[in-house]
């Protein structure tokens, strides 16, 4: 299914809870994730720097997303996350995200959020239909 990238990422916007892989060592390690946004700077997420995941990303950056549409389409993203360091995302993120304050608030403020970026990923999408057709890549 080839589509542009600006319809990759409206498809990520409107399918924001994914799958993420990373790696810890040898060992693969998914799981779920409701991603902030995507745009044309990237692809954005949000977790807390005293869990495993952004342990794991500050040693290998390098992770996998899965998306999946309610029409059956299945978005896998890789590409490699940076960790931005900007109180202003950070605020805004919360603020979309209330669920977010107690925790800020309880574990020392701002520094215990994690904000991660992914630029330049590539994306395929698998559909049934395509099931055995050749993969086709878009670039983001």
């Amino acid at each position: 299914m080839a589509l542009t990238k600006g319809e990759v990422l409206a498809l990520l916007n409107a399918n924001p809870m994914c799958y993420m892989a990373t790696a810890e060592g040898n060992q693969p390690r998914v799981r779920a994730m409701g991603m902030y946004k995507a745009d044309e700077t990237g692809i954005y997420f949000q977790a807390w720097k005293i869990k495993d995941v952004h342990k794991q990303i500050e040693k290998n950056p390098a992770v996998e997303l899965c998306f999946n549409t309610k029409d059956g389409k299945q978005i896998r993203v890789s590409g490699k996350f940076e960790i931005i360091e900007d109180l202003a995302l950070k605020k805004e993120v919360e603020a979309k995200r209330p669920f977010m304050t107690p925790i800020i608030k309880g574990r020392g403020g701002y520094e215990v959020v994690a904000i991660y970026r992914m630029q330049k990923g590539k994306a395929t999408v698998w559909t049934m239909a395509e099931n055995f057709t050749p993969k086709n890549y878009i670039e983001l």
